[in-house]
């Protein structure tokens, strides 16, 4: 019992013919490139927790008056609307300020130069003066418009300044 071909010698056309099937071999590989990518790359995509936020009627809130800035030059100077004080003289300017709005936001500003320090003794003078929604100004890495970090007050008292950074 001999073994031969099982096709005719008629067949031997067919070797010369395209192969009629696909492939897919190239298409799973980048299939799975291609999720290894998202797979990477999903958890990057994420900024916070995902929440679906319930809908309402209601207004928004108004932003309250325009913040007051209180700034501190590099000479160490205090002022609030470029009207220049002294550290005595800030004082009963900011408790006027206070008397109208305790609620307002004050905005301290210090130059790059001034000691830390000073800046502080102006964040507990505003914090005397009444105000408890003091933020600290800086200026982003890029040169962008200033950055406000918000600083809660604590109750004034002489040993501390009144406010914290965060």
């Amino acid at each position: 019992m001999a073994m031969g071909s099982i096709r005719a010698s008629d067949d031997d056309d067919l070797e010369d013919m395209p192969m009629s099937e696909i492939n897919v071999t190239p298409m799973v590989d980048v299939m799975l490139v291609l999720l290894i990518i998202f797979m990477v790359a999903a958890p990057l995509m994420t900024t916070g927790v995902p929440v679906q936020l319930p809908k309402t009627a209601a207004p928004k809130v108004a932003q309250s008056k325009k913040p007051q800035e209180v700034t501190v030059d590099k000479d160490g100077n205090p002022s609030i609307a470029k009207e220049v004080y002294t550290m005595a003289s800030i004082v009963p300017r900011l408790r006027e300020m206070a008397a109208t709005d305790k609620d307002q936001v004050i905005l301290v500003r210090g130059d790059r130069d001034v000691p830390y320090g000073k800046v502080m003794e102006v964040m507990g003078l505003v914090g005397q003066a009444g105000f408890t929604k003091v933020s600290l100004i800086a200026q982003s890495p890029g040169g962008a418009a200033p950055a406000a970090s918000p600083a809660p007050m604590a109750a004034p008292s002489a040993a501390a300044p009144a406010g914290t950074a965060r």
